[in-house]
């Protein structure tokens, strides 16, 4: 394969990790939707309510992961990569369409659905165009390229705000960012092996969490995706009930957060080079932890947005942690372990769901940082349980 072809190809998949960051703009949607449309419920109930748009979300991951490895195998990654960028476009024009909470419920279920597709299907598609020890900083590169579109929601939706007349045009944006994605990756010839080995079931993936490590590791995966969009659903609720900040410059802590994610995987993964997952693992959960107990009872501006980078960058390295030590404790089951561990992303659904509960109950948003905090300290409990070389059963 020539170096230019290589090039060619390898840049329209690389675009395709942008499209995977759209998935992180359910925290500025979650604020507007209960600031724009649940005024007429009771204030007990609104963040309850809003916090189902990440529900809607997340939980098509815990549906959708394994039947997209097994439509893969049929199709190819190519035409599965494809079809996530269509019901992602479908799916951003719904707001627009009705812009009602039960509507906005099902554009962000379709953009779940997107979304587990193409988790599920890129990351193959790029081995299709890069090998060997080059794939390794090809998938950084991808991941990084995700953080990015992350970072950029937040300022999208205020340009979209400032400049549009309203920041739901946001989504035709996305949906425009992904139609260019698609013709891209359409005009790109990838040539690709369609698997022929039996398919994974249900079963076989899930029968892997009754070796108890990988079910402790599965775990952290549901409770490192929960803090991430547990954060990013809060952070600017949490601004707008401390400080009187309005929905749109809220919505700058996410970015806050997102920022610092994205510089500590990079710094991370040059550490990770060069020094110990394992006590890597520790401290980083350590910072987070007193970070978030911190978060409980500051008020202060610049230090909420201090802490918001602390946890960001302290947290960003712990999905891939986590997934790189399941696969190697199970290389021989690597393909299954990477379908379970992209299940375990429905934790995006469930701890904001709890947060919504948990923040109306107390009338504040201390309940939802109650709630990060013990999802984190789950995590700080796998960092020390998880042995650094082959666990046990």
């Amino acid at each position: 394969m020539k170096k230019e072809n290589s090039i060619s190809m390898m840049l329209p998949v690389l675009f395709g990790f942008f499209i995977m960051g759209f998935c992180d703009v359910v925290g500025i949607t979650s604020m507007h939707v209960k600031e724009d449309l649940l005024g007429g419920f009771s204030p007990e109930f609104r963040d309850t309510l809003s916090n189902l748009i990440p529900v809607a979300l997340f939980s098509m991951f815990l549906i959708f992961s394994v039947p997209t490895g097994i439509l893969m195998n049929k199709i190819g990654r190519k035409k599965t990569v494809l079809l996530s960028n269509i019901i992602t476009i479908v799916a951003m024009f719904i707001p627009l369409i009705d812009y009602t909470f039960v509507m906005s419920l099902l554009a962000f279920a379709l953009l779940g659905i997107a979304n587990t597709i193409l988790q599920v299907s890129l990351n193959p598609l790029l081995a299709n165009v890069v090998q060997g020890e080059k794939l390794t900083s090809s998938l950084t590169a991808g991941q990084f390229v995700k953080a990015i579109s992350s970072f950029c929601g937040p300022f999208i939706a205020a340009f979209a705000a400032s400049r549009l007349g309203n920041w739901q045009y946001i989504f035709p944006i996305y949906a425009v960012i992904t139609l260019i994605s698609t013709v891209w990756l359409m005009a790109t010839p990838i040539h690709e092996e369609i698997e022929v080995g039996k398919a994974s079931s249900f079963g076989s993936v899930f029968g892997i969490l009754k070796d108890n490590t990988i079910l402790l590791l599965f775990l952290g995966i549901v409770f490192v995706v929960g803090v991430d969009v547990g954060l990013n659903t809060a952070a600017p609720k949490i601004l707008m009930e401390r400080c009187g900040m309005n929905s749109i410059d809220a919505g700058y802590g996410p970015s806050m957060y997102f920022a610092f994610r994205t510089a500590g995987a990079f710094i991370g993964a040059i550490l990770l080079a060069k020094y110990s997952s394992a006590k890597f693992f520790k401290l980083i959960t350590i910072v987070a932890v007193m970070a978030l107990i911190t978060l409980i009872f500051v008020t202060d501006k610049l230090a909420i947005f201090t802490l918001f980078a602390i946890i960001g960058f302290s947290i960003a390295n712990v999905f891939s942690i986590i997934f790189s030590k399941a696969i190697q404790l199970r290389p021989d089951k690597a393909n299954e372990i990477s379908g379970l561990m992209i299940t375990g992303v429905f934790g995006g659904a469930i701890i904001p769901f709890i947060m919504g509960l948990t923040s109306d109950a107390m009338g504040s948003q201390v309940g939802s940082v109650l709630i990060i905090l013990l999802s984190a300290l789950y995590l700080l409990f796998c960092a020390f349980a998880v042995k650094s070389g082959n666990a046990e059963s």
